[in-house]
């Protein structure tokens, strides 16, 4: 069984997905860009506010579903530009406690959606950590 999970302080989907699925203890956010909900604009001030506006996106949804990002366990980060790493990582690492913080991976791609700069997923624990 599956719960699917949206809310509006996300960006809305844009494709055939849903912002995250709950199944099990498990929840499953899809890739998040930096579109500003309020607004549907993107962010690319810089690569800064824009991973900004990526975190706060997967806040936004860890928090429709009861959640924080202490439940995180694992994070998949797409970067269009591995010298932007550094300032992605800071942004990022700012949303967690060292000790505490997920799994990860950090890839280049080629393209992102709408030409952005980052996408970031995740998987959560409903689970106590």
């Amino acid at each position: 069984m599956k719960t699917i999970i949206n809310t509006d302080n996300a960006p809305a989907p844009l494709g055939p997905y849903n912002q995250a699925v709950l199944t099990g203890n498990t929840l499953y956010i899809s890739g998040q860009i930096s579109i500003n909900p309020e607004t549907s604009e993107l962010v690319l001030n810089d690569i800064r506010s824009e991973t900004l506006q990526v975190m706060k996106n997967l806040g936004a949804i860890l928090e429709a579903a009861d959640l924080t990002f202490n439940n995180v366990v694992k994070s998949s980060i797409f970067i269009s530009n591995m010298d932007d790493f550094a300032s992605i990582n800071e942004v990022y690492g700012s949303f967690f406690d060292d000790a505490n913080a997920p799994a990860r991976e950090t890839v280049q791609v080629a393209k992102l959606p709408k030409g952005v700069n980052v996408e970031i997923s995740m998987i959560a624990s409903v689970m106590g950590i």
